[in-house]
């Protein structure tokens, strides 16, 4: 894992945050690998930060404890210019990318601010709160990562479609766990297939704005390279969300991800 050359001394804690996400974040870990290596050091900070926000409210059944762990997150980025916390593996290399590529915090405060419905035991208020949530992380994440790879603002609607689509899909892949932990994940009178028609149509807006995101940033759509297989699944056979039955084959997860990849076609 090479470290950008405007981050010299930042190599042992990119490393760090790698290895964070290749144990905790399987998937995007393969889509950091399957860029090239000049770009993942910006990567793998905002995949690093995304896991320890994301598990912060599962490592305790303490909602109180959770909520202290994403404020201190949200402290993290809210004075990212000071300093504070860079001993932190994620927290200083988090820092840098900041700093050096003038990310913007309010996005990722937001993200955090989002997580705090996992901290709860209420089910989402309604469907207009399930799409905040994952606009917030989704697609607020997905913007995060191209943002870092030089993504202009006008590419932002582009890309917040692909990371709406995108993180819907890891949710509902997400759905059993959810259930098993005695959560509710899903908005009351939503369905599967509507859920996953909707992730489609955003999908085919950003593909209807691909020409905004420049060829470097479609680098960080790699991330979500299962999202038309998943949500075409859900559409299709909604019973195979409630089985654990929408993540495609592992020769088409990795087919796929390869043909993305070198074809730069999303």
């Amino acid at each position: 894992m090479e470290a950008d050359p405007r981050r010299r001394g930042t190599g042992v804690t990119i490393a760090a945050c790698a290895a964070l996400v290749e144990r905790g974040d399987p998937d995007r870990f393969l889509a950091v690998m399957a860029a090239p290596a000049e770009v993942r050091a910006q990567l793998v900070p905002l995949y690093a930060f995304n896991l320890e926000v994301a598990r912060a409210a599962w490592v305790t059944d303490e909602p109180l404890i959770a909520a202290m762990r994403l404020q201190w997150w949200r402290d993290v980025v809210a004075n990212a210019a000071s300093g504070a916390a860079r001993a932190h593996e994620v927290a200083g290399p988090l820092h840098d990318l900041i700093r050096d590529f003038g990310l913007p915090v309010e996005v990722m405060d937001t993200l955090i601010e989002a997580r705090v419905w996992d901290a709860g035991r209420e089910p989402f208020a309604g469907q207009a709160e399930f799409d905040g949530y994952i606009e917030a992380t989704g697609a607020g994440l997905m913007w995060l990562a191209a943002r870092a790879l030089g993504a202009p603002e006008a590419a932002e609607a582009a890309v917040r479609d692909y990371g709406w689509a995108a993180g819907l899909a890891g949710f509902l892949r997400a759905v059993p766990e959810l259930e098993a932990r005695g959560r509710v994940p899903l908005p009351a009178g939503s369905s599967v297939s509507d859920l996953a028609a909707s992730g489609l149509k955003r999908l085919a807006q950003a593909r209807a704005g691909r020409r905004t995101v420049p060829k470097e940033a479609a680098y960080a759509l790699l991330a979500g390279w299962q999202t038309e297989a998943i949500l075409t699944a859900a559409a299709k056979d909604p019973a195979a969300l409630h089985e654990g039955r929408l993540a495609p084959s592992e020769f088409r997860r990795r087919g796929g991800l390869l043909w993305q990849a070198f074809a730069g076609r999303w």
